[in-house]
């Protein structure tokens, strides 16, 4: 990481007010560079709190931009941070305030009317869906990790199955809606707004619990629904090991390609400057500097004399040509039918190639590919992973004309899966951030519990997309649902996982229908897996591994317990090779950020604890997983703001038992200024247990001024299962 110091202006910055049309009030803070210009404005608009939580990213990025001529303004959303109001879950009330700053921004005199919006995760989801309201001055948006709150994406709901997965930290997002504004910035108004807000507080286990229904909730202002309006050019941005990367290749496909890029990088659930495992880091804020230039601008996105922002250096490492296609040899245990493609690709990409350039040139921001992908080499298992290898690779349009599906058929006899209820417990971190037992273990423990299939691999293949597997089963319940893992196996029999997917059963005929099954009627069942860059060396084995159960991943369906019978005749694996053609013209800058803020964090005696602790009760038959959420301690901000956080997380089911699942969690935070003074203390407990009836939720808040209580809240809630 490169810290700049110097930039082509001198900027400085002020927290300012936000009016709204209805009175209520934003908190955001401006850097803007010192000219006597109007600039084009960059907007972050999120919850998570600019005064302290996002404050040291916020410090290296928005100064950043602003050196380099840009307004660059973060805003907390309503009822979080300093704002005013109170959160009320409305996706488009969220979006409508949003619309509201962006012309705001655009009105004000420093202003050129131009406006841009960036984020990651919620801030990204926000920015897409406010950009889906088409307002005026919104020009262009960069979405980072971003979900679009789909059936198939895997924030509540992975495969239309409730996905325990985000579950355990219920308890902490409880603590952060809880915590109060800052009366550094509010004053003796604080207080007022803090019990306001607690009175409006819902805990996030009753909003997962109830977007059960085919996934109602989650489809209330999804942005696929919506691209029709979206009028803004989007760069959308995601990692290969991000749970929402599936994002980038739906909005590529479904937006206008003349205002829409896409990229995806071996990255975690982060920004790609960050430098968290697995990398590696590129160029980033110098990337999106290229994509504001072209559309708050109108310059084609080149640095001056016509080098393009971000050329040179980079994290391409090793690009290498390989053959075209793969092997139609019988692999063991399975035969590979090829229907057709991969042969030609080679060729179009090279017309295509020569086409970009010669109508674009080199360097403008759209002429790069349409969606720039991290093809990744085969590794070793790991967690953390180092830094991986692979190429950069560009595609024309999605679905690429350079990517082909090719069938690898099942065989054998039909096999009983019947997978025990701790199955999943080695799934890794959701999401990854970059902690060190974050990604997934070997899976060789994995694969013993699933039916695996496996095809040899002669010659190098590259896989770029969503595999799709087709599973012709015979249930023995009603409900239950079937997990899918592509392996990377190596000779020494290590098991790298490279993808996934999760279906639940009832919802096989579509997302929005929940269909029982017909306990021993044999159905096709087809289910997608999340997207992958990766390259499968020679002499490795795929191995597709099926599982009746992927804990805590997914919650168990009542009958999930039963299994089912998978018949390998009519089922097959089916990837998407992509030609083995790299692009060394997709190079990117070292990354870089502005100075840190300077963040104290004091040393403590405290062991460290486990980021991540499997425990087996063998007397019992239950297994638990235990997860350290956050780094815990004091950090002690510049302007003398000390903050303390603590959590813990547990997952546990019995082997045998789907409806012993059980999330536990709790959390506490204090925010402390000495010098005001002011002692504000959050403490919460959550637990979702489950029937075959209901989902069984109860959460527990406590917030504390010093050592008094100024709020106490218990809340049990019965949700009945409508789905999984």
């Amino acid at each position: 990481m490169r810290i700049r110091t110097s930039f082509p202006h001198d900027t400085a910055h002020e927290d300012l007010r936000v009016p709204l049309s209805d009175g209520t009030k934003l908190h955001a803070r401006v850097w803007r560079p010192l000219t006597g210009e109007p600039v084009p404005a960059l907007l972050e608009y999120d919850p998570y709190r600019l005064s302290d939580w996002t404050a040291p990213r916020d410090a290296q990025r928005h100064p950043w931009y602003a050196g380099h001529g840009y307004a660059c303004v973060r805003v907390d959303m309503r009822g979080h941070g300093n704002s005013e109001g109170v959160p009320d879950g409305d996706h488009h009330a969220e979006a409508a305030d949003g619309a509201e700053v962006v012309d705001w921004l655009a009105a004000q005199p420093w202003c050129t009317g131009a406006v841009g919006m960036f984020g990651i995760a919620r801030g990204a989801l926000a920015a897409l869906r406010v950009a889906a309201l088409a307002p005026g001055p919104l020009k262009a948006v960069v979405a980072v990790c971003a979900t679009d709150g789909t059936h198939g994406d895997p924030g509540h709901r992975e495969g239309s199955a409730p996905d325990a997965g985000p579950l355990a930290g219920t308890a902490t997002a409880l603590a952060y809606a809880a915590r109060p504004p800052d009366p550094a910035y509010t004053g003796e108004d604080g207080n007022t707004l803090w019990v306001r807000r607690l009175r409006a507080v819902v805990p996030p286990s009753h909003e997962w619990a109830a977007d059960q229904a085919h996934g109602r909730h989650r489809r209330h202002g999804a942005v696929p629904e919506d691209c029709a309006a979206v009028r803004a050019a989007v760069l959308a941005v995601g990692g290969g090991h991000d749970p929402y990367r599936d994002t980038v290749l739906r909005l590529v496909e479904h937006l206008p390609p003349d205002r829409v890029r896409g990229l995806i990088g071996p990255w975690a659930h982060q920004y790609p400057d960050r430098g968290r495992s697995p990398g590696p880091a590129i160029g980033f804020l110098q990337e999106t500097l290229r994509w504001w230039d072209h559309w708050l601008r109108g310059t084609p996105g080149t640095a001056p004399g016509g080098t393009p922002r971000g050329a040179g250096g980079g994290a391409d490492s090793g690009s290498r040509a390989g053959t075209e296609g793969g092997s139609d040899d019988v692999a063991r245990g399975a035969d590979r039918a090829d229907s057709g493609g991969a042969e030609s690709a080679s060729a179009d990409w090279a017309d295509w190639a020569d086409d970009r350039i010669g109508a674009h040139g080199t360097g403008g921001v759209m002429s790069t590919p349409l969606l720039r992908s991290y093809i990744g080499d085969s590794h070793p298992p790991a967690t953390p992973m180092p830094t991986p290898t692979g190429r950069w690779v560009g595609d024309p349009s999605w679905p690429s004309p350079l990517v082909a599906p090719v069938a690898y058929v099942l065989r054998g006899r039909p096999v009983a899966v019947r997978s025990p209820q701790y199955t999943g417990i080695d799934a890794g971190a959701f999401p990854p951030v970059g902690g060190d037992a974050d990604l997934p273990p070997d899976q060789r423990e994995e694969d013993a519990r699933s039916a695996c299939f496996e095809f040899e691999v002669p010659e190098e293949i590259w896989v770029l997309g969503r595999p799709r597997v087709r599973l012709r089963l015979t249930a023995r319940a009603a409900r239950g649902q079937v997990a899918a893992r592509l392996c990377d196996v190596a000779p020494d029999g290590a098991s790298t996982l490279v993808t996934r997917g999760v279906l639940d059963l009832p919802a096989r005929r579509g997302a929005d229908r929940d269909d029982a099954l017909d306990p021993d009627d044999t159905e096709d069942v087809v289910l997608d897996l999340h997207a992958v860059g990766h390259a499968f060396p020679p002499g490795h084995r795929i191995r597709l591994a099926v599982s009746s159960a992927y804990w805590p991943r997914v919650w168990p369906q009542p009958g999930s317990g039963a299994g089912f019978t998978l018949t390998p005749t009519g089922s097959l694996l089916e990837l998407p090779l992509r030609a083995q053609e790299s692009d060394p013209s997709i190079t990117f800058g070292e990354p870089e950020q502005a100075e840190p803020m300077g963040v104290n964090t004091p040393a403590t005696l405290d062991e460290p604890r486990p980021e991540r602790l499997v425990v087996h009760d063998v007397a019992k038959g239950e297994w638990r997983l235990e997860t350290d959420p956050c780094p815990g301690g004091t950090r002690v901000y510049p302007d003398g703001l000390e903050v303390t956080e603590d959590a813990g997380e547990a997952y546990t089911i019995g082997s045998a038992d789907p409806l012993s699942a059980c999330v536990r969690s709790h959390s506490s935070i204090r925010l402390h200024r000495p010098d005001l003074p002011w002692d504000a203390r959050i403490e919460t407990r959550s637990q979702i247990t489950c029937d075959e009836a209901d989902f069984i939720t109860f959460d527990e808040l406590v917030c504390k001024s010093g050592d008094e209580v100024v709020f106490h809240r218990t809340w049990e809630k019965r949700i009945p299962r409508t789905s999984g």
